[in-house]
């Protein structure tokens, strides 16, 4: 099942052996509740959808994380369908909302959107109540990368 994980950069820093590895979390899917609360939309545009409010998770997973670099970041993961509970996501989380119930290695990442360096002060703004910023944050792209180039990722 592919999963879109909020994450922070600073859980994809490598520990000593090398090795990423992400934690159980609420995640977000193309989940029959999404696809019954938008029903117009294709594939693509429910895979963006959960890519969103992934982000947006990203976004308060920052305001818990005051060491974290400023910056929204998305983890796409493929995963087995057990890794994964459909029901066990907070209610409050959204209609593409599940749970992920096992640590997923490095392996498993296909590919990591994130925020460009230069909206890092709007993030810490946005963090901050300043709603002007939170609608810039909003509205900011995140940047693809492959798997491969997590290391290359600009902080």
């Amino acid at each position: 099942m592919r999963l879109y994980l909020p994450a922070t950069l600073d859980e994809l820093d490598p520990a000593a052996d090398g090795s990423v590895t992400l934690g159980p979390r609420t995640a977000h899917a193309v989940t029959a509740a999404l696809r019954a609360a938008l029903p117009d939309e294709d594939d693509e545009g429910l895979e963006f959808s959960a890519h969103l409010m992934a982000a947006d998770d990203s976004l308060a997973m920052l305001a818990a994380r005051g060491d974290a670099p400023r910056l929204r970041l998305v983890v796409t993961v493929d995963v087995p369908d057990g890794a994964v509970r459909l029901d066990a996501a907070p209610d409050d989380a959204g209609p593409s909302a599940v749970a992920l119930v096992d640590a997923v290695g490095g392996d498993a990442i296909a590919c990591v959107h994130v925020d460009e360096p230069e909206v890092a002060a709007d993030v810490a703004r946005a963090l901050e109540g300043d709603v002007a910023a939170a609608e810039r944050v909003d509205d900011a792209d995140l940047l693809w990368y492959d798997a491969a180039e997590i290391a290359q990722i600009p902080r």
